[in-house]
């Protein structure tokens, strides 16, 4: 039996995987994958339909399939960045006839000084050469020459991407043809102020549904004295005039509907 996996939308951390969740959008996280891939090594068959997303994240799926000790066939409908680097973990990998793989330079927001700067540069350029890497293993193609590549930002049809050998074969087509290889962009990813903003938002709505528990179970503990007091000062009274037993007054409507205003808080 052959499981099916799918690889869709951004390639995003687990850590802000609820947050996709959250707003029902698709996105694949490295635990996703961890946790459908198959304990006894069945054969198993990805789809990747993915803009890409972080390099990090892109790294290790490529690296739980690629160590996975089953047959991994992938379907590439669309696989840009982060994703195209998923890709190269089949044996074989497909592209569909309309498909396409994108690979470019890895990308970064920075702030600061000329310091800053040089050093985002230093890690930009460690992270190209740690994608190269899937590149030319898949391929055969030198390191320099993907890293042209990339620095052009190549789009591969499906024909292109078998020609070049980032493809095995072209889907429904039975011949080994067409690869693709398709560079990220984060266009489709939620906002990084907007994922912080959303967990700010949640973690108060939290905190106050936690206060607005607290502050109940304080009035409740209020009341709850405030009824044992009335209760005790009733008794007192009671036993004070000594009445006798038979008296009406603790069956008293009135009195017993004081008791239990007080009790429910009015």
């Amino acid at each position: 039996m052959t499981v099916k996996i799918s690889i869709k939308g951004p390639i995003i951390s687990s850590a802000e995987k609820w947050i996709y969740d959250y707003f029902e959008e698709e996105a694949t996280c490295a635990k996703d994958i961890r946790e459908a891939l198959p304990q006894t090594g069945e054969d198993i068959e990805v789809t990747i339909n993915s803009y890409g997303g972080y390099v990090d994240q892109g790294a290790e799926i490529y690296t739980m399939l690629k160590a996975y000790p089953g047959k991994v066939s992938i379907n590439v409908v669309a696989a840009y960045s982060a994703a195209s680097v998923i890709a190269m973990a089949g044996n074989p990998t497909r592209i569909s006839p309309v498909g396409r793989i994108m690979i470019h330079n890895a990308s970064a927001e920075n702030w600061g000084d000329y310091r800053d700067m040089d050093r985002m540069s230093d890690v930009l350029k460690n992270a190209n050469q740690s994608m190269v890497g899937a590149y030319v293993q898949k391929t055969g193609l030198t390191k320099e020459d993907i890293l042209q590549k990339m620095d052009k930002e190549l789009w591969l049809t499906a024909e292109e991407a078998v020609s070049l050998g980032f493809a095995d074969e072209i889907m429904f087509s039975g011949d080994n043809a067409t690869k693709l290889v398709a560079s990220g962009t984060t266009a489709n990813m939620i906002p990084r102020n907007v994922i912080e903003k959303t967990k700010q938002f949640l973690i108060s709505k939290d905190q106050k549904n936690e206060s607005t528990k607290s502050e109940t179970n304080d009035i409740q503990a209020i009341v709850e004295a405030a009824v044992s007091k009335a209760m005790s000062e009733f008794k007192t009274s009671i036993e004070e005039k000594q009445l006798p037993k038979g008296s009406n007054i603790i069956s008293n409507k009135k009195t017993k509907s004081l008791i239990a205003r007080l009790r429910k808080g009015e």
